[in-house]
């Protein structure tokens, strides 16, 4: 019996590379899709793009390319780019990647000068050098939304300075607070998100190329001059290493996983004051569903996404921290499974940050509602500790007459402010009238706190504006 070869087999058709005269027999069309990445790498078209500009305009200052050469690439890689964003771009499965797509059509286009693109560089710090531009270009915007967010944080806290609302311990009633004091540890959590994302770029811009596969180039390049016309800071110090790091994208998931736990907290918070047993807040229609069956249904869909959502992301950090344990140097195949779980860090980051942003500030909190709750759980019951404690009784012998107190408190299903001097003096001859405008008003609770990081309503508003001052610092 004769076996079909398998070119004549048309499910196992071969095809070969623009890499391919080491090879006696092209790739199986099978591997050939199975090793390609254009499928996904392909929306790196720009920074490929424009390293390959900077990089031809390069060897053209070293004298490697002619004046002409250098023109007639940039020229053809312009047009290029412009049918991709038009959508007249026919990515090939065959040519694997974004860089050999257009490159081939660079050559087809303007001959043996676009074979000459290549000179002095190599996939692995072309690649290397695009997914740096592109993360540093989705930095840079998911620090415009965190901005966008956090001033919309701050904008609905100024609104809730005197907005009163219990605060939490254990999910328990612990102390009155004020609801732009709860915004602002918000908005405390996404600055360190903003300073970490900030710090983090520092590490990717850092120009790979040059490295060329792992060990540099026998051409006389200026890295320096590349790095400058791309906006790197720096340029990567080993080939070995640079072509080979993958430690920024994984800090950027780092860091992004740490955007949607902060988001995830958040959303928890707003899932629980949008209940039926909570009622502090409401959101938007057109942030909400409602149910196929249950018409009295408002589901806050956007915050359970979100909060479920975030496990994706913590998927991709675990992802590619496995991808690079075990890899020897330098680059490895391994290294074209980086860019899909970075793609879907930043995708999820940037859609919850876009829903974030427009829903926040149009929270609407039930003012009455988050009094009445802050009236209930003797959340003033460290205020009298603490009026017993200014009166010359030692703390701890405060703690337990209070706790006494609101033990009766419990008994006749009254707060602390509700029971008489006489009930309270039972405790501690101490207590005078004056105890009920000092200690057991929510008012005298929170303005107490004045101090920086205080919930006083005074202290809430110097924090945001001192928070405005902040921001124009940390992203000027």
């Amino acid at each position: 019996m004769t076996t079909s070869s398998n070119s004549s087999n048309p499910s196992q058709a071969q095809t070969s590379g623009m890499w391919g005269g080491r090879f006696s027999e092209a790739t199986d069309a099978f591997v050939a899709e199975f090793t390609a990445s254009v499928q996904f790498d392909q929306r790196f078209y720009k920074q490929d793009i424009a390293g390959s500009i900077a990089h031809a305009t390069m060897l053209a200052k070293v004298g490697v390319l002619t004046q002409q050469e250098r023109d007639d690439i940039i020229n053809g890689l312009n047009t290029i780019q412009a049918e991709i964003e038009a959508g007249n771009f026919e990515w090939r499965i065959e040519l694997e990647d974004v860089h050999m797509n257009i490159e081939s059509l660079l050559t087809d286009r303007i001959g043996i000068t676009g074979k000459k693109l290549h000179t002095g560089r190599s996939r692995n710090d072309q690649v290397a050098t695009d997914i740096r531009l592109y993360v540093r270009d989705e930095i840079d915007a998911i620090l415009k939304l965190l901005e966008k967010l956090q001033k919309g944080i701050l904008g609905l806290a100024a609104q809730n300075t005197n907005t009163i609302m219990p605060g939490f311990t254990h999910l328990q009633t612990a102390q009155p607070v004020t609801f732009g004091h709860h915004l602002m540890a918000w908005f405390e959590m996404l600055v360190r998100d903003s300073e970490r994302l900030i710090d983090c770029r520092k590490r990717v811009n850092r120009l790979p190329l040059g490295s060329a596969a792992l060990a540099g180039t026998t051409y006389p390049i200026e890295r320096a001059y590349t790095a400058e016309l791309l906006g790197f800071e720096a340029v990567c110090e080993n080939s070995l290493d640079a072509v080979s790091d993958r430690d920024f994208a994984i800090e950027f998931t780092a860091a992004a996983s740490l955007i949607m736990m902060h988001l995830s907290r958040m959303s928890e918070e707003m899932i629980l004051w949008t209940s039926a047993q909570f009622k502090f807040v409401n959101i938007p229609d057109r942030f909400c569903t409602g149910s196929s069956i249950m018409p009295q249904k408002k589901n806050p869909d956007v915050p359970e996404l979100i909060r479920g959502k975030t496990g994706r992301v913590y998927g991709d950090l675990m992802s590619l921290l496995t991808l690079m344990k075990g890899q020897p140097l330098a680059y490895n195949k391994d290294n074209q499974e980086d860019k899909e779980p970075l793609f879907d860090a930043i995708d999820t980051v940037r859609g919850s940050l876009m829903a974030f942003a427009d829903m926040i500030p149009a929270l609407v909190p039930n003012i009455e509602i988050m009094r009445e709750a802050a009236l209930r759980g003797f959340s003033t019951a460290t205020d009298l500790a603490d009026y017993l404690v200014k009166n010359g009784v030692a703390f701890r012998d405060a703690h337990e007459i209070v706790g006494k107190a609101v033990a009766l408190g419990v008994q006749e299903s009254k707060d602390l402010s509700e029971l008489t001097l006489e009930q309270l003096q039972q405790f501690s001859d101490l207590i005078q009238a004056d105890v009920f405008e000092k200690a057991l008003t929510l008012e005298a609770s929170v303005n107490a706190r004045n101090h920086i990081g205080g919930t006083a309503p005074n202290q809430v508003a110097a924090a945001i504006e001192r928070a405005y001052v902040r921001l124009e610092k940390l992203y000027a």
